[in-house]
């Protein structure tokens, strides 16, 4: 069904305006942030939801099963530009449709997942922003979550398989663990209905310590469940964003998601200027926060070594 508030300008302005369709994996509490991050990023390319532009967002709730049929919705709304996070929802977008643009807000492997020819020419109607050093950036995680506990001994590595990108950062992520002498317990993540077997598994097998791979629609959505999970069993965990140590997590080391919608939001502004996606260059975050919670470290009973505060962007108190 076409918005309420397309009809509305619509009949303001005597004409039609862009539409723009958003398909996140979150939910929509968790989403706030980013969807005004991305509103913000329209209006710095000149376009203002409900006067020059309208925006149908779909929200997938953590169940990735039913991004396909919400990705379907949007392309019956024909939007003039699709905006998707994540693997799994640009993958469910892109299977609807091979002839309106599609915007990735964030990627892993968007070369590997075949999204685009290469990253400086997508060539195809895919382009967008991409945090395709994921890899390292799990690697790096890891290390630091060593840092922080200079004892662990076993970690529980929380990931979903089918994720493309995930399978190369798991394999990484497994030769880090190796070289820091670490045990790495692989516990997947593809659904909701995983979690409780997760958290069991993490429980009965007893990790020390939580590490997530990024662009998993489930653990993105559900992050207050998993970091009171990690609290409450006094666990130290590495998150891939500040959205989960905001919520109560340890740490987190990555690039900011509200700066890559942002971005996302100024590919959306070339391409409704006129701009093909096929010519537009896929970008990389350039910059990666450490947040680290000390409020959390208190609770689960972890003093953090000043080196990893020094190094940390932000030290929530």
């Amino acid at each position: 069904m076409i918005a309420a508030g397309w009809a509305r300008v619509e009949a303001q302005q005597g004409r039609g305006i862009p539409k723009i369709g958003l398909l996140t994996p979150n939910t929509p509490a968790n989403s706030t942030h980013l969807v005004e991050a991305f509103r913000q990023g329209l209006k710095d390319a000149g376009y203002v939801e409900g006067k020059s532009c309208a925006i149908e967002i779909r929200y997938g709730e953590g169940q990735p099963e039913r991004l396909p049929a919400l990705a379907r919705e949007l392309v019956n709304l024909k939007p003039d530009v699709l905006v998707a996070s994540t693997d799994p929802a640009i993958a469910a977008a892109r299977r609807e449709t091979r002839t309106i643009p599609i915007v990735m807000a964030f990627s892993i492997d968007p070369v590997g997942t075949g999204f685009v020819a290469s990253l400086a020419h997508p060539g195809g109607t895919v382009t967008g922003v991409s945090s395709i050093a994921a890899a390292e950036m799990s690697a790096k995680r890891l290390a630091l979550l060593r840092e922080a506990v200079p004892s662990l001994v076993r970690v529980a590595l929380l990931w979903n398989p089918d994720v493309r990108g995930a399978v190369f950062e798991y394999k990484e992520t497994e030769t880090t663990a190796r070289s820091l002498k670490l045990e790495m317990q692989s516990v997947e993540v593809s659904s909701v209905a995983d979690l409780d077997r997760a958290f069991a598994a993490v429980t009965s097998q007893r990790a020390q310590a939580l590490l997530l791979l990024p662009g998993n629609p489930v653990t993105l959505a559900k992050r207050g469940e998993i970091t009171s999970f990690a609290q409450k069993n006094r666990l130290p965990a590495m998150f891939p964003t500040r959205e989960y140590v905001d919520l109560g997590g340890l740490m987190s080391y990555g690039p900011s998601i509200p700066a890559m919608y942002r971005h996302a939001a100024a590919y959306v502004g070339k391409i409704l200027k006129g701009a093909k996606p096929a010519d537009l260059p896929v970008e990389q975050p350039t910059e990666f926060e450490l947040v680290v919670s000390l409020k959390t470290a208190k609770a689960i009973g972890l003093t953090m070594p000043p080196s990893v505060l020094q190094r940390a962007d932000q030290v929530i108190q």
